[in-house]
């Protein structure tokens, strides 16, 4: 028997250090000779803690959401060939549609090894693919795998990835780069992160395959500051790579030699773009640079450079192993493979999963992500991060691939979902989302310096309950300006969320403008909270929260809030007790 614990960020955050000490009392106390091993996120975030018990004979049992004080009593229960029913979760014939639903490739490996032991990756298959590639394949034949696989770009826009290999491979140069791009900005997304956490050889060993592709001898991974678990955890697996001969000089005396190192980003959501992210690296400030020429041709000082992903790599490195055409066999006629998708917002089941290119945005949002909290009503999923589109209800049949995601207005971007629900106002979701990527803006163009700024405007006026005849056209007319002036896709997409609110959620614009009303209740310059004379029983619940006390009456008779003193913060609507029902929010 074999205990893993979910000790990714998710899971730390979530109590899984006392329920690792609470393992080790437990087993010792019980006089149990088990390894006790310490793993990723295996993506069910909802129901970390995670406790999983490997029985001698493969069977896997996975608690959710385990407390300290239960895990003696799981451990004592799997003894006797018995399972702690309360809290099982995946296993023994429980069905889990989010586990159950998924076809894991980037995410393989990840809750089942410990990302700081190389030797659990390599009882995994771990460095056969870099192997293989070293003793029998030429640098051509490794791209030709790639382009077979038909593996597109799993950052944002999707571009081949064998094209670019071929491009940095073919431009003459001594010296050549390959580099990650793990600087993960978007809002609501976590796959690199969790990636890096949970199986950070996989992200290792792809780049090494893509830089004997391309000739490169330096790999660079450039991991925002934030992620200090995911850099420490690289940090531990390059050391270790190096020392099994996966990373140095001459690789298993094959000649070629590559090594990598790790470089913090400072969190700018612009060098998420390929030529800011260059430009931070050589210690500039992070700016997008006009292209051609691509980083292919001159990228990291000037010379020949690859950028990819951390999820592309990760997919990278399952492909030298099984083949492009199985690869292939997944997915969709142009969009190949699986795709992971963090799962956020107004969702049951939030967390990561990989599914294959094909599936509707239905069938990850419900039938996997089990739908909407409180079983609301689903209103709009985001995809492509900040800059990307609003995808609404009557477009829940979609196809997850790139094309079509497009064609919705919005993008794949690297695969962060945030799920609204009918208490969601679209015009206020396209005001946050335009905020930051206004603030994330790095100055050099005016059209996105100056227009977003001004798009931002227009939007905090609607919603305090100053929108004009017209606003609506004066969005549109700038966003295109916006879209065609900018030099990076940061001000290209920016205008993306405003765009496809309007175009899908009108009404609700026009609601704010012509009728000073938010239809969702959540614009305060445009709702008022009222106390029903007839359903108030004097409780006194709602005066006592109340911070600025503007609700005014005696116990035992309806209270009155006076509206000029009201800040609108929605107390009183929280503590009213459901079998009253007393407040009203208009």
């Amino acid at each position: 028997m074999k205990i893993r614990i979910g000790m990714g960020s998710c899971g730390i955050a979530a109590g899984a250090l006392p329920v690792m000490d609470a393992a080790r009392e437990a087993a010792e106390r019980l006089g149990l000779d088990i390894e006790i091993q310490s793993t990723g996120c295996i993506g069910m975030c909802h129901n970390e803690p995670l406790l999983e018990v490997v029985a001698d004979d493969g069977r896997v049992f996975t608690y959710g959401k385990v407390a300290p004080d239960l895990v003696g009593a799981i451990l004592e229960g799997q003894i006797k060939g018995e399972v702690l029913q309360k809290a099982l979760v995946h296993g023994s014939g429980v069905k889990n549609d989010f586990m159950d639903g998924q076809v894991r490739v980037a995410l393989r490996n990840c809750g089942i090894i410990d990302p700081e032991r190389i030797d659990d990756y390599i009882e995994r298959g771990g460095y056969q693919a870099l192997a293989r590639a070293l003793e029998s394949l030429k640098p051509e034949q490794v791209i030709e795998e790639i382009k077979v696989s038909g593996l597109r770009g799993r950052g944002g826009a999707g571009f081949p990835t064998w094209f670019k290999w071929r491009e940095a491979r073919k431009n003459p140069g001594d010296i050549k780069y390959m580099v990650c791009n793990a600087d993960e900005g978007d809002p609501g997304a976590f796959m690199d992160r969790s990636l890096l956490e949970g199986d950070p050889h996989s992200v290792l060993e792809g780049m090494a395959l893509g830089a004997y592709a391309i000739g490169a001898q330096e790999g660079i991974i450039y991991c925002r500051a934030e992620y200090p678990l995911a850099i420490r955890r690289l940090e531990i697996a390059i050391a270790q790579a190096r020392e099994k001969g996966w990373l140095g000089d001459n690789l298993k005396g094959s000649g070629f030699s590559f090594d990598i190192r790790v470089k913090q980003g400072a969190g700018a959501f612009v060098c998420g773009e390929e030529t800011a992210l260059l430009a931070s690296l050589e210690g500039e400030r992070g700016m997008p640079r006009l292209k051609p020429p691509f980083p292919a041709e001159s990228g990291y000082w000037g010379r020949p450079t690859n950028i990819n992903n951390v999820e592309t790599f990760a997919n990278v490195t399952w492909i030298v192993q099984n083949g492009g055409v199985a690869f292939a066999a997944m997915g969709t006629e142009s969009s190949k493979g699986t795709k992971v998708f963090a799962l956020a917002g107004k969702i049951k089941n939030g967390g990561l999963v990989e599914v294959p290119m094909g599936l509707t945005l239905r069938q990850v949002i419900f039938d996997i992500g089990g739908g909407i909290k409180g079983d609301r009503r689903f209103k709009a999923v985001q995809m492509g991060g900040p800059s990307g589109g609003c995808i609404p209800e009557a477009l829940l049949e979609t196809v997850v691939d790139y094309e079509s995601i497009t064609k919705t207005g919005a993008f794949m971007g690297s695969g962060g979902m945030v799920v609204m629900d009918e208490t969601t106002c679209m015009v206020d979701i396209a005001r946050f989302f335009l905020d930051f990527t206004q603030k994330e803006s790095c100055g050099k163009c005016v059209q996105c310096r100056i227009g977003t700024k001004r798009m931002l405007e227009v939007l905090e006026r609607i919603c305090s309950g100053q929108g004009q005849s017209g606003d609506l056209e004066l969005l549109e007319e700038m966003a295109a300006t916006i879209s065609q002036g900018s030099l990076c896709n940061l001000g290209v997409s920016a205008p993306n969320p405003v765009l496809t609110t309007i175009k899908y959620f009108r009404e609700e614009y026009r609601a704010h403008i012509e009728e000073k009303k938010c239809p969702s209740h959540q614009c305060k310059a445009l709702i008022s909270y009222t106390i029903d004379p007839d359903k108030c029983k004097g409780c006194v619940l709602c005066a006592r929260k109340c911070p600025v006390s503007c609700i005014k009456g005696e116990p035992k008779q309806p209270y009155t809030i006076i509206q000029e003193e009201c800040i609108k913060c929605g107390n009183c609507l929280e503590v009213c007790p459901s079998k009253f029902n007393a407040v009203r929010v208009q």
